[in-house]
């Protein structure tokens, strides 16, 4: 029987389905990259010889790899002062994660050096490095906001956390909007008219591109990629405007992102039909971990955005806040670092209510929010909106004769529009296939089309304007 349980014993180990029970062992399995098996035969030879700084050093690791991150950072310390080649490496992704980024730019600047020295590589390093020095830069303009709620959900659902008004547009998953099965972590927001969506899918390079499309009389056009500046390199994902339709926010795992998604911003230029450079909003919103779909929602004004930072591989936490009109960061100078670390971590919501009477007024929205009955939807001819208390859906709902028949002529406007709007959408799409002298006979056509068009959609808001402000003067009488 004794034989029986040493054969199971050493089965079991060998398949690496128990912790380690030798040094030996321990150090192959740390090796394997398996830190949580060898963890406790390390901190059972450190406790044995605390000076030892190989032991110090990989039950360190160990405890960095586990999560136990500000608990690592005394034992990789001690092996660093006494040299231990990989020390100051370890080290620095310990004060990384910690946001003691100044201390891991030094630990990282060691490293390299002795890499240097050793004539080792030093290019996944210097990597770490910069991210680290962006970082620092970014802890010292962390932005002061009320953090109202936060919600921990499963990652596969958790747009279905987000309660955000229609007013605002709508979000889905890929697949739920497009109704197609498969592994689709692209994400559509479409906007509050309906005409419009913005969505990610792979593009060639195997990585997630942001993609618009607009909306026909007959289905959508054909999708556009976004520019080079916002679907540069890595993925981009997670798309959402504001309701000016110029404000877009997105995620991106590329160079500029400090660990995983961050979420950046940028504005379409309509002058010059381009983005502007993408910036990155910064902290809190942003951490070395992944952060993504932000989303405002203006009619609550209420903000939300997903993180998976301190969380399990299967759950996410979305944080719901107060969004500032213009953007304001603590003053860096002044205050206390750990506090400043503290509030970039949003290790406690609490302390970023300043004004505890905005935090309660916008817990208030949002429990109504959260409390609001699905609106039955109806399908209506079209919505055209007067003002911010107005949206019409009949040529009855029209108090002002003058407006209703200003409307008329611009619901015919409207028809027309969208006949040569959809006629170039085709012409562009030829065009684009068409080889080089069916390019060049075609251009001009297409090129007087787009100024025809854009005279008509010039024609049609002016004369949307005039029907609301006709409107407006007899809800005001």
């Amino acid at each position: 029987m004794k034989l029986r349980y040493t054969i199971l014993s050493l089965s079991l180990l060998l398949s690496g389905a128990v912790s380690a029970q030798t040094l030996d062992q321990a150090k192959t399995l740390f090796t394997k990259g398996q830190y949580g098996k060898a963890k406790p035969v390390f901190e059972r030879y450190m406790k044995s010889q605390p000076n030892n700084a190989n032991y110090n050093y990989w039950y360190g690791v160990c405890c960095l790899k586990t999560g136990e991150v500000e608990k690592s950072i005394k034992y990789i310390e001690f092996a660093t002062k006494k040299k231990i080649q990989n020390g100051p490496l370890y080290l620095g992704q310990a004060y990384d994660q910690t946001y003691r980024f100044e201390e891991a730019v030094n630990a990282f600047e060691e490293y390299i050096e002795g890499q240097v020295q050793r004539e080792q590589p030093t290019e996944k390093a210097r990597v770490m490095l910069e991210r680290s020095k962006a970082k620092a830069r970014m802890l010292k303009g962390v932005e002061d906001v009320h953090i109202v709620d936060s919600i921990i959900t499963d990652k596969a659902h958790f747009l279905s956390a987000y309660k955000i008004n229609e007013e605002s547009g709508k979000i889905y998953t890929y697949n739920e909007f497009f109704d197609v099965q498969g592994k689709n972590e692209g994400t559509v927001y479409e906007t509050e008219l309906g005409n419009k969506i913005y969505y990610s899918k792979a593009g060639d390079s195997n990585t997630l591109n942001i993609f618009l499309q607009n909306k026909l009389l007959d289905g959508w056009s054909k999708g556009i990629e976004l520019p080079e500046n916002i679907n540069a390199e890595g993925n981009t994902n997670y798309p959402f405007v504001l309701t000016d339709g110029i404000t877009l926010f997105y995620a991106s795992d590329g160079a500029h992102s400090i660990g995983g998604y961050d979420i950046f911003v940028t504005r379409y230029n309509s002058g010059s039909e381009t983005y502007l450079a993408p910036e990155n909003i910064g902290m809190p919103f942003n951490s070395p971990f992944n952060d993504y779909m932000y989303v405002i929602d203006e009619f609550n004004n209420l903000g939300w955005f997903a993180t998976d930072r301190n969380q399990p591989a299967d759950k996410v936490c979305i944080y719901i806040f107060v969004p500032n009109v213009s953007r304001r960061a603590y003053n860096y100078e002044t205050m206390d670092p750990k506090k400043v670390r503290s509030l970039a971590r949003l290790n406690s919501i609490k302390d970023t209510w300043k004004d505890e009477s905005i935090a309660a007024a916008a817990r208030k929205r949002l429990t109504a929010t959260m409390t609001e009955q699905p609106k039955e939807h109806k399908e209506y001819e079209f919505a055209f909106i007067v003002n911010d208390r107005h949206t019409y859906h009949s040529a009855d709902d029209f108090i002002s004769p003058d407006a209703k028949k200003l409307f008329g002529k611009y619901r015919q406007m409207e028809k027309d529009y969208k006949v040569q709007a959809d006629r170039l959408e085709k012409q562009r799409d030829k065009y684009f296939h068409a080889n080089k002298s069916d390019k060049e006979r075609m251009g001009p056509g297409i090129l007087d089309l787009e100024k025809r068009v854009q005279a008509m959609k010039e024609q049609l808001e002016a004369l949307g304007v005039d029907a609301r402000n006709e409107e407006i003067k007899s809800l005001n009488n």
